[in-house]
């Protein structure tokens, strides 16, 4: 049983790397709008009848304007990018293949500035000078026009994260791309680390060691299309590469993201996996095969990969990682996660129709426990049952240690008319509690994920700013960010930036605090 999903709520669901809100609660309630509305430019509905809005604007706009006060404390950075389709995208693909979009509000003593730029990629590039898309189908090489054999297909358009003085925009089917921290300029539009990168892809999802400092990352089909190799790697701030481990994958399923604790690296693989008979036919990379088991994979870290065990469990999406950590008895990852598929866009593979209600996902603890030398089964705990969302966050200083403070977009968990559909909401979690604070979004407005910004180096957990930016869909898209005080999210917005015109969408944001930004050039 599920209800008729109208377009903007199906966007909604739709937006996000990694997951999707379905059902509102134990009922089959659709999705509320959960992002923004970049995806309603590329993905028409046969009943519009029209040809998708490309957005495609570059910007610049100098003190903008605010309402409130901006913090004194907050100065940095706030980057966030998603895909921008260059020209109208193929019949038949997804909006995850846009090309990278990356956009940055700068922070400098009570004074924001905005500022985006596509990433000039070797895609964007050859096509620019093209005219027309060269990359057809998300994901496909066989599809791809002769001209850009041995290019780069990567848009690096879904996260982006400051590693040794660059912004590296990231996308999972390949190497990184560098760019300036100040001017978006791109540096290197294929970024292997000066040579030490073996993998042929990057993740989106890299760590930062909470101690260390030091990026821990890994690239699937690490040996080119297709392959099950999965390479694991660690670098210095300074960007030397301290060690790197190859594994293999029970099967090529999508590793969007992944945990890693002070002792262990996570992998999850799921059964959104790699559908060869569809990319003979010129469609895309991945198609859901129901009924198909997840493997939960974990090694030392530090090691070679030798040691890496497979625990088999029952069909899940879980695609990204809030938390983890591992006490020398049990490791831990909070994660998304749904009973299906959580991409309406995404094909089932047996033909059948994508499901809302399986399809909605929820933060849900995995857990492996160390005492047994071959356990046989992780535990699966719903942590929130009432709050459905996709792209969680925490403070990103405890991202391999133990942590207590979750952020999360949701739809109203507890909206005054239950029949009206719900809003668009932020919520800070308490885990140890299981409580939560929600901030209540404006009628008519979807958020994006939003990103902690800590109000010191040495501030305590969770103490500082949430950011995350508002679509005004009663004007055109039109967007504002909007600031809050993360201990106290209810009482709402501190400072609200507001823009003049929309802006590109979001996949995700990364926080650069002034002190890790360069310095200004003349």
């Amino acid at each position: 049983m599920s209800e008729k999903l109208d377009r903007r709520t199906f966007m909604g669901t739709a937006l996000g790397a990694a997951a999707s809100l379905g059902a509102a609660g134990a009922a089959a309630q659709a999705p509320g709008p959960m992002a923004s509305d970049m995806l309603n430019r590329y993905v028409p509905t046969p009943s519009q009848g029209k040809k998708p809005q490309l957005f495609r604007a570059e910007l610049d706009i100098r003190d903008c304007e605010v309402e409130g006060k901006i913090p004194s404390d907050l100065n940095g950075a706030f980057y966030r990018t998603g895909p921008d389709a260059q020209y109208p995208l193929a019949p038949g693909n997804i909006p995850f293949d846009g090309e990278g979009h990356v956009s940055m509000f700068t922070f400098a003593n009570g004074r924001v500035d905005f500022k985006s730029r596509f990433v000039r990629n070797e895609r964007y590039v050859a096509q620019d000078k093209a005219g027309k898309i060269l990359f057809p189908m998300y994901r496909n090489p066989y599809v791809n026009d002769p001209s850009v054999k041995g290019l780069s297909r990567g848009t690096h358009n879904t996260h982006i994260i400051h590693h040794n003085g660059k912004l590296l925009a990231l996308k999972e089917d390949s190497p990184p791309a560098a760019m300036d921290l100040r001017t978006l300029e791109t540096l290197d539009p294929v970024y292997r680390f000066d040579g030490q990168l073996q993998s042929e892809t990057f993740t989106a999802h890299p760590k930062i060691d909470s101690v260390t400092g030091n990026m821990i990352a890994f690239g699937y089909e690490a040996k080119g299309f297709a392959t099950d190799d999965v390479n694991v790697f660690e670098y210095t701030p300074q960007g030397k590469k301290v060690w790197d481990a190859w594994v293999k994958v029970p099967y090529v399923g999508m590793l969007h993201d992944f945990a890693v604790t002070q002792n262990y690296v996570v992998l999850y693989v799921i059964p959104l996996a790699y559908d060869e008979a569809q990319i003979k036919r010129g469609g895309i990379h991945w198609s859901w095969y129901g009924g198909q088991p997840t493997y939960f994979g974990f090694f030392r870290r530090g090691g070679d990969g030798k040691d890496v065990r497979w625990i088999k469990g029952p069909e899940r999406s879980a695609t990204h990682v809030m938390g983890c950590f591992d006490d020398g008895k049990r490791i831990v990852v909070d994660v998304e996660m749904s009973a299906s598929n959580p991409f309406p866009f995404m094909p089932m593979r047996d033909g059948s129709h994508w499901d809302p209600v399986k399809g909605a996902s929820r933060m849900t603890r995995l857990s492996v426990d160390l005492s047994k030398k071959t356990p046989k089964e992780y535990g699966i705990e719903v942590l929130y049952q009432n709050l459905l969302g996709a792209l969680p966050r925490i403070d990103d200083r405890y991202n391999t240690v133990p942590y207590s403070v979750g952020f999360l977009p949701c739809p109203d968990p507890d909206p005054k008319d239950p029949a009206k559909r719900p809003s668009s909401c932020y919520a800070r979690m308490d885990i140890p509690t299981r409580t939560a604070q929600i901030y209540r979004g404006e009628e008519d407005v979807t958020l994006a994920e939003a990103c902690f910004a800590p109000r010191s180096k040495t501030a305590p957990e969770g103490s500082g700013y949430l950011m995350g930016v508002a679509s005004h869909g009663k004007e055109n898209g039109r967007c504002d960010l909007v600031i809050l005080d993360a201990q106290h999210i209810d009482q709402g917005p501190v400072a609200t930036v507001k823009l003049p015109t929309k802006i590109v969408g979001q996949i995700h944001g990364w926080w650069v605090p002034e002190a890790e930004l360069p310095p200004k050039k003349a």
